[in-house]
């Protein structure tokens, strides 16, 4: 877990530069996807990366993790409370006896779920 001290340490790292004005919801939102291009980076071409660049690897992922941090206090959100709400949706939406260590059902229950709103949002459309 991401201590009270580090997060700090990051509200400071900002504050000292005077960063906040330029953390928009928006601009915050960019930066990790921004970055977490850079941590995929670290895997491109190799799909099978036995030994990637570690070293490499930890700071590109500090850095998502520290927009994450920076967009979670924009939004005035408990970072602990936003993601035991969405590990409660996803349990639902994923549970153990029918997925477990079965990826190809899983894969399935997605489109499955994600076909039917497809459909719902054209019918939907079609009606309005």
């Amino acid at each position: 877990m991401i201590s009270e001290s580090t997060i700090q340490a990051i509200r400071d790292f900002n504050h000292e530069r005077d960063w906040e004005q330029y953390h928009s919801p928006e601009s915050l939102a960019k930066s990790i996807s921004i970055e977490a291009g850079e941590l995929l980076e670290c895997f491109q071409w190799s799909p099978d990366v036995a030994d990637p660049d570690i070293k490499h690897v930890k700071e590109e992922l500090a850095d998502v993790l520290t927009y994450c941090i920076d967009l979670a206090e924009k939004l005035n959100c408990d970072m602990d409370e936003i993601i035991m709400d969405k590990l409660t949706k996803t349990k639902a939406k994923y549970p153990v006896k029918k997925v477990r260590a079965n990826f190809k059902t899983y894969r399935n229950i997605h489109k499955i779920k994600h076909r039917c709103n497809q459909l719902k949002n054209r019918n939907k459309n079609e009606n309005d």
